[in-house]
């Protein structure tokens, strides 16, 4: 009999969770999904592959966040969520209103301008996650994946974050 057949419990051989990158030539990759405040600290995090759509992952982001969040009452302003171009469609819209967010999306291919001087009139802030990945990649075991199961390079993705919130505590804890 021959061996070379997956058992219970055993993924792909080069893991779970990885697609072809769309913008790499068709490499197996994954995709992080993250969730910050507006300081840039982790609040959720979900891993799939590199060639799901952002809009798809969208309710299991929101899904994983680790804090609480306060129920939503007459004297508490709404909680306010802010979604590049990707997620404007009316299922992203809807998973955002099911969750009692307000949602901020761009629309595609709209510029926001001020009437008067022509420029900018509320600046993207992308870069809020764009900064947090960064910090992200700087840890050599999540830039790679060299984990074959998902829920192992999870797990790395929030350690790390776990890291980042410590190293802002201690921060922070140094000016008082």
């Amino acid at each position: 009999m021959a061996g070379g057949r997956r058992r219970d419990g055993q993924g792909p051989f080069w893991g779970d969770l990885i697609g072809p990158n769309p913008t790499d030539r068709a490499k197996n990759g994954v995709k992080r999904s993250l969730l910050v405040e507006a300081d840039g600290g982790p609040l959720a995090v979900v891993v799939a592959g590199a060639n799901v759509r952002d809009d798809k992952l969208l309710a299991a982001t929101l899904d994983a966040v680790v804090v609480e969040r306060p129920k939503p009452a007459e004297e508490v302003p709404p909680q306010h969520l802010c979604l590049d171009k990707g997620y404007d469609n009316e299922p992203a819209r809807e998973v955002v209103r099911e969750r009692d967010y307000v949602a901020h999306i761009r629309r595609i291919g709209e510029e926001k301008l001020d009437c008067n001087t022509g420029e900018k009139r509320y600046p993207a802030r992308r870069w809020v996650v764009e900064r947090t990945l960064g910090w992200l990649s700087k840890c050599r075991a999540i830039l790679v994946r060299y984990e074959k199961k998902a829920a192992n390079y999870l797990g790395l993705i929030k350690v790390a974050c776990i890291l980042l919130w410590y190293r802002r505590q201690h921060r922070l804890s140094l000016l008082r």
